[in-house]
């Protein structure tokens, strides 16, 4: 994956987190302010009812003015115009606590305006709810009035967050949101960063390689070309194994460096006009030349065909499916190559007899690095980069690349090219 999409991907990522928590941050605030205003509200309405039932078991009037007064949070103080019954008061207060669905613990306190205190009335327990918070050690009084009472919900906190359950329950599932996304991003960066270690290193060793590899090529070539080699059988067979064994490592380094190519995003085409009938026919005869058993044959238009791509990786292309149908082919390989044209298009067909592909498996042999099981007997050689780099290669030029396959019966692979 390119740098600057990793870091853009990061830029966004931060700017969705922080959009997230804000705008969880501030419904969170506004949903709380909302409760808190019904819960107060709520309360005025609770009291002022207790408060009209003690006027008129009293039967006094109420202030006209001032009549609830919020002192805190949850501190609440009632004017009334005449002495309080706590027994009374506890009872309305429990009657009207229930009424209006308040299952919130609470304490109450009577002004004595003899003493000028406030005579401690009860802790009350509202259905099953329990509070750890217990009796007030000092509840404040008021200057300005004269016969009243207080009320206080010392689990005024915990009774708006259980109204909040969706809301926390959401709030909850966005950091948990928002934590796997972190952790996503970190993946992806650790991933990265060991990625790229990894094909700094390949690119590294297949480049170190270049050079012995060329040395031993010029040593082979002089030994080959040697009289003296050349009348020794034995000593000639051996150069020529260490030219063909060379050549084929020489193949395998630059299919690695190719790959390395294609994941840097660096690929360059090199597109030129050049006549694919030929083409195909050079790179058959050339494979021919290769193959010690077996047959490869090829039926192509009899006329020239020109296309504008990558000459080289265009012959690598085919070099690499052509390879592959020999490879995965028993005994004696059977490569059948034919060339069609419809139109604007030209489609390559490449098909063989060899051992065939599992339909399971037919998605993934595009993949790098995946080859396709041969059961115990590891005999076909290679990185599993061969198709990879078709497909790369493919989808650069626009082309379209198809494979078929049959197990037991062989494989049929497909490329159309627009001319």
């Amino acid at each position: 994956m390119p740098g600057n999409l990793i870091r853009r991907l990061l830029l966004l990522g931060a700017l969705a987190i922080i959009g997230i928590i804000s705008i969880q941050s501030y419904w969170l605030l506004k949903t709380w302010d909302l409760k808190d205003k019904e819960f107060d509200q709520t309360v005025h309405i609770m009291l002022r009812h207790v408060a009209e039932r003690i006027a008129t078991f009293h039967e006094t009037e109420l202030p006209k003015t001032n009549l609830i007064q919020r002192q805190s949070s949850n501190y609440y103080a009632v004017n009334v115009n005449s002495a309080i019954n706590a027994s009374v008061l506890e009872d309305y207060l429990y009657q009207e606590m229930d009424n209006h669905g308040l299952s919130t613990n609470f304490e109450y306190a009577v002004y004595d305006c003899f003493s000028k205190d406030l005579v401690y009335g009860n802790y009350c327990e509202m259905g099953d709810q329990t509070d750890l918070q217990q009796k007030s050690e000092e509840l404040t009084t008021l200057d300005n009035l004269e016969y009243y009472f207080v009320v206080r919900f010392p689990s005024r906190e915990s009774f708006l967050l259980s109204n909040m359950n969706m809301t926390l329950a959401f709030a909850a599932i966005a950091i948990v949101s928002v934590l796997f996304f972190m952790y996503s991003i970190w993946v992806i960066v650790k991933q990265k960063r060991l990625s790229e270690l990894q094909r700094d290193f390949i690119n590294n060793m297949t480049h170190e390689f270049k050079t012995p590899i060329s040395s031993i090529k010029i040593a082979a070539d002089v030994l080959a070309r040697d009289p003296a080699i050349q009348e020794n059988t034995r000593l000639s067979n051996y150069s020529k194994i260490i030219i063909d064994q060379n050549q084929r490592l020489n193949d395998q380094v630059e299919k690695v460096l190719n790959i390395a190519r294609l994941e840097k995003d660096n690929l360059e085409l090199k597109k030129e006009e050049f006549d694919l009938t030929a083409e195909l026919r050079n790179i058959v005869e050339n494979e021919k030349i290769k193959l010690k058993d077996g047959q490869l044959i090829y039926d192509l238009l009899d006329g020239p065909v020109l296309i504008n791509a990558d000459k080289l990786h265009f012959t690598n292309v085919i070099t690499n499916i052509l390879d592959n149908a020999v490879k995965y082919s028993k005994d004696k390989p059977e490569v059948h190559l034919s060339m069609t044209q419809k139109g604007n298009k030209v489609q390559i067909e490449i098909t063989d007899k060899g051992i065939g592909i599992p339909k399971e498996q037919i998605k993934e042999v595009f993949d790098k690095f995946y080859r396709v099981s041969t059961g115990d007997v590891h005999d076909v050689k290679g990185f599993g980069l061969g198709l990879f780099y078709v497909k790369n290669i493919s989808h650069a030029h626009g082309w379209v690349p198809k494979l078929e396959s049959e197990l037991g019966k062989g494989t049929t692979f497909t490329l159309d090219i627009l001319v």
